[in-house]
């Protein structure tokens, strides 16, 4: 561009100069005189052509910028759109700029390289590109290419180098870039793990809009790390986030209100959080929506509904989703009742060692519902909620012990897992364990220890536990 300018302006001086002698000086006029005259007009109108081209195609570098690549939100990643002739025009234009210097070109020419909008997509070639940009102090790109360090893509992973461009970033006030380091120094990638400094850069994104900070602050806040744990402020950061559309704030949003944690709680709000979250395909809020359709939280009670948010949840491998599904099924809640079903979803859950899960399904062999009846595999089931600190499972144990079903009779495990079951409140675990105690078995007999556990049974209600104490 500069060139053509000097060009102009020489033109313009030989021109001028030449047409005032013609005009000025008496006799001035020769054919030299009038090719000089002729050549600096000619320098004028080339070099202005070519400078209005230049501006034009400058212009365009700058009006189109292709997505900035940013910390988990990368948009166009995983496709290469089709090469149109528009885009390859426009990205050759971005090309030549880039070639001669322009940082910000050279940016515009690696996004082109790394989302395939005018080429074939290159990492390689889009890193190339973001380097010589950051180079010169882009801050877009320095953050571009911290995140392709982060990734691996076009480089070798390598969090250290990520961090040193998030850093310049980020120094620059680029939310993105703010947020990325944030994340480094929380999950010590690239540098010490210090919750501070985490708390620091997100704050600074958070401040400026950036929803994936905000959420991550309020995460700060919620568990106090970094900061003194507030539940208010945590609240304040995911509200912020989840007005901006952030599935994860939703949810986590929702949970607050669903628990009264840093808000007055109230299940409606929960509702509305949820759902959001949800619609956005969050497994974490189908599953609490289910929920509070299957208890009437916030919501009239529908069971078609819960079943409905349960299975989708249930469907991606969410063990307690399809927990609660295989209840449904057993039950009847929203939908036809279907053993076989229930033992489907309950050994899906099972299998991902969910305790309640494995407790149903103990059940459903020992009762042979939906299944053969097999005292071994229910013992097999009860042993592994059991061994969870399921209390029900743990009852369910000790009675396969006392009589003998799927195990060998044993008295002195009868006992231990019951006073397990009974430690935590069990009713009927309480009035067993009294038995044991009143008739010396698997333990020395011990009238006293069987009237307090009779009394914790009956304090609950329990009518056998009752009717013991009097008969004593």
């Amino acid at each position: 561009m500069g060139f053509y300018i000097f060009l102009i302006i020489i033109g313009i001086l030989i021109g001028v100069g030449g047409a005032l002698e013609m005009i000025l000086i008496p006799n001035g006029f020769s054919w030299l005189i009038l090719a000089f005259t002729v050549f600096g007009i000619a320098c004028i109108a080339f070099g202005l052509t070519r400078a209005i081209v230049i501006a034009r195609q400058k212009k365009s570098a700058e009006v189109k910028e292709y997505g900035a690549v940013n910390g988990g939100k990368a948009s166009g990643g995983g496709y290469t759109p089709t090469i149109n002739a528009e885009k390859e025009k426009e990205f050759q234009q971005i090309k030549a700029l880039a070639e001669q210097g322009d940082a910000k070109a050279q940016f515009n020419l690696g996004n082109g390289y790394y989302y395939g909008e005018g080429v074939t997509k290159n990492y390689s070639k889009a890193v190339y590109w973001y380097t010589k940009s950051a180079e010169q102090g882009n801050a877009k790109a320095q953050s571009a290419l911290g995140y392709c360090y982060h990734n691996g893509e076009g480089v070798t992973k390598d969090y250290s180098k990520a961090v040193y461009w998030y850093t310049k970033s980020a120094e620059q006030g680029l939310a993105e870039a703010q947020f990325n380091l944030g994340n480094g120094y929380h999950n010590g990638e690239g540098v010490t793990k210090d919750y501070s400094k985490a708390v620091y850069w997100h704050t600074k994104a958070a401040e400026q809009g950036d929803a994936n900070a905000q959420h991550n602050l309020g995460n700060c806040y919620y568990y106090g790390e970094g900061v003194t744990k507030d539940y208010s402020k945590a609240v304040y950061w995911y509200t912020k986030s989840a007005e901006q559309g952030d599935a994860k704030a939703q949810y986590n949003l929702g949970y607050c209100y669903d628990n009264g944690e840093g808000v007055t709680k109230n299940y409606s709000k929960a509702v509305y959080w949820y759902t959001k979250s949800a619609e956005q395909g969050d497994a974490n809020a189908k599953f609490a929506l289910g929920k509070c359709y299957y208890y009437g939280y916030g919501v009239t009670k529908d069971y078609s509904k819960a079943v409905y948010w349960f299975t989708k949840v249930a469907n991606q491998g969410d063990a307690k989703a399809q927990s609660a599904l295989g209840v449904c099924y057993y039950n009847g809640y929203g939908v036809t009742k279907d053993y076989s079903k229930a033992v489907y979803w309950l050994t899906k859950a099972a299998e991902q060692g969910e305790a309640k899960a494995q407790y149903n399904l103990g059940c459903c062999y020992h009762n042979g519902e939906g299944v053969t009846k097999n005292y071994s595999k229910a013992v097999y089931w009860y042993t592994k909620s059991a061994e969870q600190g399921d209390a029900y499972a743990q009852y369910n144990l000790g009675y396969c012990y006392r009589n003998g079903e799927g195990v060998t009779k044993n008295y002195a495990k009868t006992v231990y897992w019951l006073t397990k079951a009974a430690e935590q409140g069990d009713a009927k675990a309480q009035y067993n364990l009294g038995v044991c105690y009143y008739n010396g078995e698997g333990v020395t007999k011990n009238y006293s220890k069987a009237v307090y556990w009779y009394t914790k049974a009956a304090e609950q209600g329990d009518a056998d536990a009752k009717k013991a104490l009097k008969n004593i």
